[in-house]
Parts: structure tokens; sequence; C-alpha cells
């Protein structure tokens, strides 16, 4: 059996989503939208960008934060992020 979307009411009374694996673990939680249509579409979103969307890996540094070599200054574009290939 294949992963599934559920859509639920949060305890703030959030409409949102979540991904679901074959055995049942939550694999992601969406953001909160304002209705069940609204839902619908960010599942339909997730669904064409999961099959097409590369991996980043994002790493912090010695200060807590992410994308500089000191504080306050810029790491080189080249490498910010390593971008592997969809599978």
């Amino acid at each position: 059996m294949a992963g599934q979307f559920e859509i639920f009411t949060d305890s703030e009374a959030n409409i949102r989503f979540r991904l679901l694996g074959a055995d049942g673990t939550v694999l992601a939680i969406s953001k909160a939208y304002s209705d069940k249509r609204a839902a619908a579409d960010g599942i339909m979103d997730v669904r064409e960008c999961a099959g097409t969307g590369l991996i980043k890996e994002a790493r912090t540094n010695a200060w807590g934060g992410t994308g500089t070599s000191r504080a306050g200054v810029p790491t080189p574009a080249h490498r910010r992020h390593r971008h592997f290939p969809a599978v």
C-alpha cells in the first residue's frame, strides 16, 4: 500500500493535511489552510513538486545560523547548498 494524504482539523481549528507513510507513520504536516478546498489544492501542489523536487542540504555553522562562513559574512553562492537529483 502506498502512503496517503489525510486532511484534518488541528487543536486550534485550522485545516491541515498530513502525509502518512504506508505503515501510518506521519512523514509531513502542512501549514494551516483556510478551508478543505485550499488544503486539497496544497496536496495537489505537493504531489506535483514531490516527483521532481531536488534534495537540498542546509548546514548550520558554529554560530548557530545557516549559510554564513563568519558572523554576517555570506558564504559564496556556489558553496551554500548542494543539490541532489530527484530519484
